[in-house]
């Protein structure tokens, strides 16, 4: 009798180990799995930190050389003008240096 009763005893006691374990390794399981969590969670947030810091970047990147485009073609369009001035200048020199020829193969 005294045999089972220690048997029994033993069983207990490892099964109440067993539980303990148990619940131990679920418990490390359960926080491993939640640092896990978390540090994906952080790579994720940094990656998409990266990914708006570079878009925003790329989009000042954008802006400023469409902006130098738009200053490269304002400062182009004012030397064609000038250059333009220029040539009706010429051509009105021209034309009235042959007037002034003309008049003087007249006389």
């Amino acid at each position: 009798m005294r045999a089972p009763l220690v048997a029994i005893t033993a069983l207990s006691a490892l099964g109440l180990g067993l539980s303990a374990c148990s619940e131990k390794a679920s418990d490390n399981l359960e926080n491993a799995g939640s640092a896990i969590g978390n540090d994906v969670s952080n790579a994720v947030d940094d990656a998409g930190a990266k990914i708006d810091n570079g878009l925003d970047r790329a989009g000042a990147a954008i802006d400023n050389g469409a902006d130098r485009i738009g200053a490269a073609t304002d400062r182009a369009a004012d030397d064609a003008k000038r250059e333009g001035k220029e040539a009706k200048q010429d051509v009105g020199a021209s034309l009235e240096q042959a007037g002034k020829d003309l008049r003087n193969d007249s006389h």
